[in-house]
């Protein structure tokens, strides 16, 4: 056999092992468009909002066995059903506790306006979380106003409710 029947032969070769391989993942391709479309009517989406006491809030999609509505508010009972339809449940709880991003990097501070404040990072990042009532400057001791401009690091929910607690005092809004 000449080398140009042994080169020709071997095109045609490589050519059909291509082709086949195109055909196998196009046939993969169509059974998994398949099974999502089976897999899609056979579930629901189900999102959990959460809302902590510091304003923040979470959200978690999941994807859910359609099964009946029973077992859907049965399986999230400790949640409030917010919203619903035939494709999405929505539910939200309230958490008696600070959020994750408190815990790991928030601190009270002072906005430019005086307002006490919670911030991602230190109080000079700006990153404001959220923000409660305007702080009578004046009427602050020193020690307590030095604290707020260098950040007061949040770590528990007990520390929280307590600066927010002491330094309600020194709010405008109370006239004492």
């Amino acid at each position: 056999m000449s080398r140009f029947h042994r080169r020709h032969i071997l095109t045609i070769i490589s050519i059909a092992f291509l082709i086949g391989i195109l055909q196998l993942f196009t046939q993969m391709d169509h059974a998994a468009a398949t099974s999502e479309k089976i897999n899609s009517s056979h579930s629901v989406k189900v999102i959990l909002q959460q809302t902590y006491l510091d304003g923040e809030q979470s959200e978690e999609v999941l994807m859910e066995p359609n099964e009946s509505e029973t077992k859907l508010l049965t399986k999230y009972k400790e949640w409030a059903l917010i919203s619903k339809s035939n494709e999405k449940y929505v539910f939200r709880r309230h958490i008696d506790d600070i959020s994750p991003l408190l815990k790991t990097n928030g601190y009270f501070g002072l906005t430019g306006d005086g307002t006490l404040s919670t911030f991602n990072g230190k109080p000079e990042t700006n990153e404001v979380i959220q923000s409660f009532f305007q702080i009578d400057i004046k009427k602050l001791e020193s020690r307590m106003h030095h604290q707020l401009k260098k950040g007061i690091r949040i770590h528990s929910k007990d520390q929280y409710l307590e600066v927010l607690k002491n330094y309600e005092l020194y709010s405008k809004a109370i006239k004492q």
